[in-house]
């Protein structure tokens, strides 16, 4: 993959897409994900999978770990704060707004219609979103996934496990998974 591309338009195309993008980052996600992989042909799919998932893990905002870190594997240093400019600079624009003009929406019927029509769209992005990643993610790992989901489910409903030891045990758990299927592809090539 040819992955260069000038700060300047990085920031563009990142700027754009936090500003026209609402309900977060498994909204902003895919069309970050088109973008730069289907579109640009910058980053293969993979490893935009594989940046989301680091992104996830981090603290703060999915969206902009993501940004920082697409901006960080295309142009280094420089592409991932340019990135992380791009990508906060729409949603303190956004607030800033919205904080000088809120007493004025409180009490507009049309402003009410227009969030719970967001909403709805903001579903449906969700729901494809997360198909799509669990449609690929579970192609890789042959059910793995569909495992720990189903046993973290029935500890956290059924015996109440406690939340921090199901996701420490499921990180330990996909550790030694991957690492003993990374063992034994090594042996037969």
């Amino acid at each position: 993959m040819d992955n260069k591309i000038n700060l300047i338009n990085l920031f563009k195309i990142l700027f754009k897409i936090n500003a026209v993008t609402f309900g977060g980052g498994y909204t902003i996600l895919p069309i970050i994900k088109d973008e730069f992989s289907n579109k640009l042909n910058l980053i293969d799919e993979d490893e935009m999978l594989d940046i989301i998932a680091i992104s996830q893990s981090g603290p703060g905002p999915m969206a902009i770990n993501t940004s920082l870190l697409l901006g960080f594997k295309l142009r280094g240093i420089k592409g991932a704060i340019t990135c992380l400019i791009a990508s906060v600079l729409p949603c303190l624009i956004t607030i800033s707004l919205v904080f000088y003009i809120y007493k004025y929406l409180i009490n507009n019927s049309l402003a009410k219609a227009v969030l719970d029509t967001m909403s709805g769209s903001v579903t449906a992005i969700l729901f494809i979103t997360v198909y799509s990643m669990a449609k690929k993610a579970l192609s890789k790992n042959k059910g793995y996934g569909i495992i720990v989901f189903i046993i973290s489910l029935l500890l956290s409903l059924f015996i109440k496990v406690n939340t921090i030891y199901i996701i420490l045990s499921s990180a330990i758990s996909g550790l030694l998974y991957f690492s003993i299927i990374d063992l034994g592809c090594d042996k037969y090539e």
